[in-house]
């Protein structure tokens, strides 16, 4: 089980509406498939770089977490029936906190452990600047 599962996730104060990340369509069918194969889901991006920096998604608390990961969201995914969580290490957050993410896939392996890996896709991130109003209702 994650060691900070009790976290308060960074955007769950936030004002209806205002969100630190999002998923794509594609992102959105491959989460679906992959719970359908493994279970319930969680992803980790530690901030390394290369793959490091790609979120990596895991069966739920296979990856432990712990005080020095931030806890961006708890997704809710259409058919799958627990939200997903999707955890950052704090350092990469510090610097990605003025971001929107989306999660994506793209075709080809990244070099991880990340649960699509077999499927021959990948989950990458694409990012854009917040919103002074998205940013106040996040951080207000």
């Amino acid at each position: 089980m994650s060691g900070g599962e009790d976290q308060e996730a960074a955007g769950d104060a936030a004002p209806e509406g205002a969100s630190r990340i999002a998923l794509s369509a594609a992102a959105t069918e491959l989460l679906r498939l992959l719970r359908d194969q493994h279970g319930p889901l969680m992803f980790h991006q530690s901030g390394g770089c290369c793959d490091g920096s790609a979120p990596m998604c895991y069966q739920a608390g296979e990856f432990r977490t712990g005080s020095s990961d931030v806890l961006l969201a708890r997704l809710t995914v259409e058919g799958v029936p627990e939200p997903v969580g999707f955890w950052m290490s704090a350092d990469q957050f510090a610097r990605w906190r003025h971001t929107h993410l989306t999660v994506d896939v793209v075709p080809g392996r990244g070099s991880g452990f990340s649960l699509e890996a077999p499927e021959g896709v990948r989950f990458l991130i694409r990012s854009r600047l917040l919103t002074e109003e998205e940013r106040a209702g996040l951080d207000g």
